[in-house]
């Protein structure tokens, strides 16, 4: 016999005085809570005024706004009852203890509304993961971004290049069942296996988006690096327009890799200070160093700072590197290579540079929304694409029809999981836990 799932009720608001907030109830009895608060079932999808009274005592709690939705059409896909009510902390106190007294009623764990939906099909992964992006968008390529993949875009994409592939996976396993048929030919395999090649490119051209989507996701990179001394934690207070990191001229001060995000233009950029590099016998200092080569071996761009030093100790790696000079305050010479020349004191030169690394990052995360945004996404790209691969290796298809067939099963496989409905149990626990305890 199926268990019927309890009825949770939770605050969807941040905590917090607020002019409105909203109290969620999803399950069999969120129709009991309406009916108990307010005395009466609203009708469905009509915002309704009433006053709100604890079933207990009788006593008025506030004059609300309910918003009734029936099973299936509701984002939980369950009765679901929404309380609009005034946003005072004792005002949301005591309406969410009053609906949580209703029998069958116990508040919702985080990220279980959501999953509820999951469940009960009215998302899918990838749009769950939109969501979950969506809501912690700080730019607005973010915004952009997750509502694409909240809006069903991969989801979509799988579905185009299933509906691709099915037709070439059945030509071939016409082969095996009905090797005697006159409508089964090579010719017909020959315009099968044109069309896998035609779809794998495709499917290389989605791949070759992923560190786009991954950077509009988790923001552009840039590390702020160079010898001590070089202004590196002065620049990072400029940049931030705050004071971020301890400015000191005692060499050694920055010990560990300090994080800001920035908003430039819509695109999110993490800049990174780092400890200066020099040889050092202090542990401490030693481990900093050590973690700013990692840092600068990730970075999208490394800023090399130099006040005049030479530049020669500048790193090389795949990110991209300007040579940045400091302190020109000061009247030092002009050094060669420099990309920009700088003082974080007076501003001079500072607006190019925040113009250039704007136009850095826009590069990096212009254009259309991408496709592929998690790294859960790309190993499915790139199992689909070693699939329809190892399909198009083998040499005779006429020879090795079984052969050719598994392989393009394997991609089938692989685009199933797009949606999520074949995963760990662990998986979707560390996906849902993310989410606030009333979404």
């Amino acid at each position: 016999m199926a268990m019927i799932p309890r009825t949770i009720a939770s605050v969807s608001t941040p905590p917090g005085l607020s002019g409105v907030a909203v109290i969620r109830v999803s399950g069999p009895e969120a129709g009991s809570v309406a009916t108990g608060l307010a005395g009466r079932l609203p009708p469905p999808r009509r915002a309704t005024l009433a006053t709100l009274a604890d079933p207990r005592s009788g006593e008025p709690l506030d004059r609300g706004l309910l918003l009734w939705f029936t099973a299936p059409h509701s984002f939980t896909g369950e009765d679901v009852l929404e309380l609009q009510v005034h946003g005072g902390r004792a005002v949301v106190a005591a309406v969410l203890d009053a609906a949580l007294a209703i029998a069958g009623v116990r508040p919702a764990e985080a990220g279980e509304f959501t999953r509820r939906a999951f469940e009960n099909g009215r998302l899918d992964l990838a749009e769950v993961e939109g969501l979950g992006d969506l809501l912690r968008a700080e730019t607005q390529a973010q915004r952009r971004q997750a509502y694409g993949l909240f809006a069903g875009r991969l989801t979509s994409e799988a579905d185009r290049l299933q509906a691709k592939l099915l037709p070439i996976l059945a030509q071939v396993e016409a082969t095996i069942d009905f090797p005697d048929e006159g409508d089964v030919t090579g010719a017909a395999l020959d315009t099968a296996r044109r069309e896998l090649i035609a779809l794998r490119e495709e499917v290389t051209a989605l791949l070759a988006s992923a560190d786009r989507g991954e950077r509009v996701r988790d923001g552009v990179t840039v590390a702020i690096a160079g010898p001590p001394n070089a202004g590196k934690s002065t620049l990072l207070n400029a940049l931030a327009r705050r004071d971020v990191a301890i400015v000191s001229p005692q060499a050694g001060t920055t010990r560990d890799s300090l994080e800001v995000h920035l908003d430039l233009a819509g695109a999110a950029v993490v800049l990174v200070d780092t400890a200066g590099l020099r040889e050092t016998a202090d542990p401490v200092e030693a481990e900093g160093i050590r973690r700013t080569r990692q840092r600068i071996a990730g970075a999208d761009l490394t800023l090399w700072l130099t006040a005049g030093d030479p530049v020669d100790r500048a790193p090389t790696g795949p990110g991209a590197v300007w040579l940045v000079q400091t302190q020109i305050d000061r009247e030092t010479p002009a050094l060669p290579s420099v990309v920009h020349r700088i003082s974080a004191v007076t501003g001079e030169g500072m607006a190019g540079l925040v113009a250039a690394l704007t136009s850095f990052a826009a590069d990096r995360t212009g254009g259309e929304p991408a496709i592929i945004v998690r790294q859960r996404h790309r190993l499915i790209v790139e199992e689909l694409s070693e699939a329809l691969g190892g399909a198009l290796a083998v040499g005779d298809w006429d020879a090795e029809p079984e052969l050719v067939a598994e392989r393009l099963r394997q991609g089938l496989a692989a685009l199933g999981r797009a949606r999520g409905r074949v995963g760990t149990e662990a998986m979707l626990d560390r996906l849902f836990s993310a989410f606030c305890i009333g979404k």
